[in-house]
Formats: structure tokens, sequence, C-alpha cells
């Protein structure tokens, strides 16, 4: 299914701006006072970061 400039640019601007969000998730989880106690946490947001930049790689090939 063929997409758009547009709609792959609205795409990759969307996961840039989760992708943040899921950074900040980290830092503030791994600054708790106990933070092995989030470890599933901190290891979901990671793995989800990881995907989302292979998503971005992805879209970008597209975009060129």
């Amino acid at each position: 299914m063929p997409y758009t400039q547009e709609e792959l640019m609205e795409a990759k601007r969307q996961i840039d701006s989760t992708l943040h969000k899921l950074g900040e998730t980290i830092k503030t989880l791994e600054g708790k006072d106990d933070p092995a106690r989030y470890k599933s946490q901190i290891t979901l947001a990671k793995r989800r970061v990881r995907a989302f930049e292979i998503a971005v790689h992805l879209l970008e090939l597209q975009l060129q």
C-alpha cells in the first residue's frame, strides 16, 4: 500500500515525539530512589525506543 510523502513525514514526526517522551520516561524511572523496582517498565520502554528507532530509519529510507 503506497503512502504519500506527507503521510510518511507525519508518521515520522509522531514517532519522533513518542521517542522523546519515552526517553523522558526512562530518565524518570532510572532516577527514582529504587530503580530496580521499575526494571520491567524500564526494559519495556527501552525496547519500544529501539523498535521506534528502527521504524524511523525505515521511514527515512522511504522519504529519500
